[in-house]
């Protein structure tokens, strides 16, 4: 995955990452299960819910993506960094093809779901949309009740019955942690809820219709850290039974949450692996400059 960019020797380098925090606070970064050097043979690596092959994608005559391959496993957190305009939105943004609303926007390459080509023309987008669900930047509730922002995506799939719809958006509301604070108040418009709650609740809008995968375009850089540490706790409870890719730009909480971390700089893969392995001891120069705050 290291193309062209030069190879440095492995150090540590969480000192540095720590240098910049409050004293007494310490990078959490998960540490490996299993040693590698005479310890048991490490676990088969789970199969990839979602990868590309080869990807470009191109804006006009905008070369934005370079020939990205990934591989996204099932059931984990994978975090995708790097520095504002690399791409890490827009490639985030293919697995559910919400490029193709862009004029102007075309695609080379694969990206799969399963090992179903999403960018096959006969794909069901709006399908496609529902198994792999997005939750953006800013909390984007509807000017309706609480009760019928979890419901939307159920209304939209014709599902008729009330009291299977009552129980999904329960059930979506109690995985989405927001069920204890509204559940008295669901006739009540969402507006009126907290930042951080609005976005729990479109959280919960994305998991009423059962998606496979769930993207989250930085989910908590509009929140406090109240909020931001309830999403957070939020992703690691989900990733049991969802594959959730998270693009953010805080490096703490990429290494909070993450199980594998992506680094995109100018459209291009840089690098990519586990995130404890990625943050302490980085094969690419770049990536220890960027980790390290030498640039971005």
């Amino acid at each position: 995955m290291t193309g062209r960019f030069p190879i440095v020797p492995a150090r540590d380098v969480e000192s540095t990452l720590e240098k910049d925090l409050p004293t007494g606070i310490r990078l959490d970064v998960p540490r490996p299960a299993v040693e590698r050097a005479g310890g048991p043979v490490p676990p088969e690596p789970a199969a990839p819910r979602l990868e590309t092959r080869n990807l470009h994608l191109f804006y006009g005559a905008h070369h934005a993506l370079r020939n990205i391959t990934l591989e996204i496993p099932s059931t984990s957190v994978t975090a995708i960094i790097g520095p504002s305009g690399c791409g890490k939105s827009t490639l985030l943004r293919t697995f559910n093809r919400m490029n193709d609303l862009v004029p102007g926007v075309r695609t080379k390459g694969e990206v799969l779901l399963s090992g179903e080509n999403l960018l096959d023309p006969a794909t069901d987008v709006v399908a496609l949309r529902r198994r792999v669900g997005m939750v953006f930047q800013r909390p984007n509730p509807f000017p309706k009740s609480i009760f019928e922002n979890a419901a939307f995506g159920l209304r939209m799939l014709r599902i008729r019955d009330r009291l299977e719809i009552e129980g999904r958006v329960e059930d979506s509301l109690r995985r989405a942690a927001l069920w204890d604070e509204v559940r008295d108040r669901l006739d009540q418009p969402a507006l009126r809820l907290s930042g951080g709650q609005q976005q729990r609740l479109c959280i919960a809008r994305c998991l009423a219709v059962d998606p496979e995968v769930l993207l989250m375009d930085e989910p908590a850089s509009a929140l406090d850290p109240t909020a931001t540490a309830r999403i957070e706790e939020l992703m690691l409870g989900l990733k049991d039974r969802y594959t959730i890719v998270v693009v953010t730009h805080n490096m703490q909480q990429a290494a909070r949450v993450s199980d594998r971390t992506a680094f995109l700089l100018s459209g291009e893969l840089v690098e990519v692996g586990a995130t404890q392995e990625l943050f302490t001891r980085p094969t690419v120069r770049l990536t220890e400059d960027y980790i390290t705050g030498r640039f971005g």
